[in-house]
């Protein structure tokens, strides 16, 4: 087919979908068609982030309650290889994915990518901790865990290498007893054992690497903060998010808040969409 010929498909296709828009009265297309018509009214899009041992399914409750609210909902599949990478792929991801504003939602080591990438992308308009590291510029996950749990955290892990790692490097997947006991407390002992067979691993590097300057100097952003979570004490989880300026909501929860509390989580992205629009 030619180039003047597909050109002429999609523009017939694009036509027809506007059409369809119109006739059956879907606001959200429209405004997606004409954001100019309709700039104050849109919704921005909410985009979340896993962040390691977990997954995109993690958000599966929140993603169907903001979806039924109105909203776009993407979820970003965190590659959990290395921070700047991680944050560049997110940058791209967003380009490609989304227009207009965007709410960046992270948990864990989510945050930490959410916090990087941010910087580079003016559409970000407020960013959504949930038991999530906010690291400041030359701080890692790996230096803000140890400082409020000092010792060896090797003990956690099982480290396996994978090709194309640079020296020194593997990814880290947690064992059983520290799986239960700090990243998935509060759950039930089957649920555990589904997650814990399907954990994501995370590079060492990635938890290693220095941040930059973070986004949260200059975005507004909203902190869940689980008052049970044995991955990142609440005392560490308050301290990011008061030197953030976080607006900070507690839930009685392990590091997996959002499996425990969709609701409440749910209402907090809600409310960061709604005062940054």
């Amino acid at each position: 087919m030619s180039r003047t010929a597909r050109s002429r498909r999609l523009t017939a296709a694009a036509v027809l979908l506007l059409a369809g828009s119109l006739a059956t009265g879907t606001g959200a297309a429209d405004a997606a068609t004409h954001p100019s018509t309709n700039h104050t009214q849109a919704k921005p899009t909410v985009v979340l982030v896993h962040g390691a041992w977990a997954d995109g399914a993690s958000f599966g409750s929140i993603q169907a309650r903001l979806t039924h609210d109105g909203y776009t909902v993407l979820t970003f599949a965190n590659p959990l290889k290395s921070l700047r990478t991680d944050s560049a792929d997110l940058n791209s991801f967003l380009k490609v994915k989304t227009t207009g504003p965007v709410i960046l939602v992270g948990h864990s080591y989510g945050g930490a990518v959410i916090t990087e990438a941010a910087t580079t992308d003016p559409r970000v308009r407020g960013l959504v901790y949930i038991d999530a590291f906010v690291p400041d510029q030359g701080e890692s996950v790996l230096g803000l865990a140890t400082s409020a749990t000092p010792g060896d955290p090797s003990a956690a892990f099982d480290a396996v290498p994978y090709a194309g790692a640079p020296a020194g490097d593997a990814e880290l997947y947690l064992t059983k007893g520290a799986f239960d006991a700090t990243f998935a407390t509060g759950l039930p002992k089957n649920q555990q054992q589904d997650l814990f067979a399907r954990q994501e691993p995370v590079t060492l590097g990635a938890l290693s690497q220095k941040a930059t300057a973070p986004a949260w100097k200059t975005l507004p952003s909203w902190y869940v903060a689980g008052t049970d979570d044995k991955s990142i004490p609440l005392a560490l989880q308050q301290k990011m998010a008061t030197r953030a300026h976080s607006q900070v909501t507690t839930v009685k929860a392990g590091h997996l808040a959002m499996l425990q509390h969709p609701a409440t989580i749910t209402h907090v992205i809600e409310e960061a969409a709604t005062s940054t629009r």
